[in-house]
């Protein structure tokens, strides 16, 4: 098939551009760069440098004969969202209205979406099911949970089929070093924790160490972006036979943050400097998933998320004294 990747030289994307190009998958990526990186760009891809909000552009691409759309462009970081909600509504729900738009013109009618955990907002039991209830408690899990209720409306009366896919906390790097450009403005700790590793940072601050979970950090579940874009290419195959889903993407297990930091000691050899700051609002203290969904539709199952392989992927890229080719 041919595959239109939106965000496809972002973190996450140019993971998925790997998967579906190894798969025999011909790739359009368009992405505006903002937090896209060139270095990870796939030399077989065709690149397209432009925005979702450009629809003459979207009506430019969907026109290469395009079979299916793969849409991760989106800003992501949730506090960010709770002080310019006007940036989240123009590039997350503005911008993926263009690119549903221009599917329907060009009679492009399946579409892998890249929603979050976080519009489930905190959670009422563990692990996180499906059946969970909705309930974002920021903007950027607003504009998420409104472009997944869009996909529904827009499967009753277009026909469209989609898979949305809501990740928990994606983290590491290409298992066999083929990625090596880095994330953008991280704001998740395993970036910062190797930000430190690698000096970068001078130091970094753990929010809250009075929370009750077995030593007080906070408690999240990590997925390795190399199982995270499998499934993306999993999906986009099963949407060609099968009706429309919503499914988590997870490993079914927590890591305080100081096991993170501890681990991440382990792995790089360094120490990771931080400083015990107050809990940050609207942070749960402990996300873990349910992913069974995932692995009864797709067959699906993570296979590199366990924090000593997610730190190790990310300390090969981060470590300074590592060269790239």
């Amino acid at each position: 098939m041919k595959v239109l990747v939106t965000g496809g030289a972002g973190y996450i994307g140019s993971h998925v551009v790997l998967d579906l190009i190894n798969a025999g998958h011909d790739v359009v990526i368009l992405d505006d760069m903002s937090l896209g990186c060139l270095e990870n760009i796939h030399e077989e891809a065709e690149f397209v440098e432009g925005s979702t909000l450009d629809e003459v552009i979207l009506d430019n691409v969907l026109a290469k004969n395009i079979d299916t759309v793969v849409h991760l462009a989106a800003f992501k970081a949730a506090g960010e969202s709770m002080t310019d909600p006007e940036k989240y509504s123009r590039n997350n729900l503005n911008g993926t209205t263009n690119v549903l738009n221009a599917m329907m013109k060009h009679n492009v009618m399946t579409f892998v979406f890249s929603s979050t955990a976080a519009v489930y907002g905190y959670p009422e039991y563990l692990p996180v099911d499906e059946d969970h209830s909705l309930k974002p408690i920021n903007y950027y899990g607003f504009t998420k949970l409104a472009i997944e209720e869009m996909l529904k409306w827009y499967d009753q009366l277009k026909g469209l089929k989609y898979a949305a896919l809501r990740y928990f906390n994606a983290a590491g790097y290409d298992v066999q070093g083929r990625i090596h450009g880095l994330e953008k403005s991280p704001q998740n700790l395993l970036p910062i924790v190797m930000e430190v590793a690698s000096g970068v940072r001078k130091s970094m601050d753990v929010f809250g160490d009075d929370y009750a979970t077995k030593d007080g950090t906070g408690i999240r579940d990590y997925i390795h972006v190399n199982d995270l874009a499998s499934a993306h290419v999993s999906a986009l195959e099963y949407l060609q036979e099968n009706d429309s889903f919503t499914i988590n993407l997870a490993m079914g297990k927590g890591y305080s943050v100081k096991d993170v930091l501890a681990e991440a000691e382990n792995v790089t050899g360094k120490k990771i400097k931080h400083s015990i700051v107050g809990r940050r609002p609207g942070d749960p203290p402990e996300l873990i998933a349910a992913s069974k969904q995932a692995n009864e539709l797709l067959n699906w199952e993570a296979k590199n998320s366990d924090l000593n392989t997610i730190l190790k992927s990310m300390w090969n890229v981060y470590n300074p004294e590592v060269k790239h080719d």
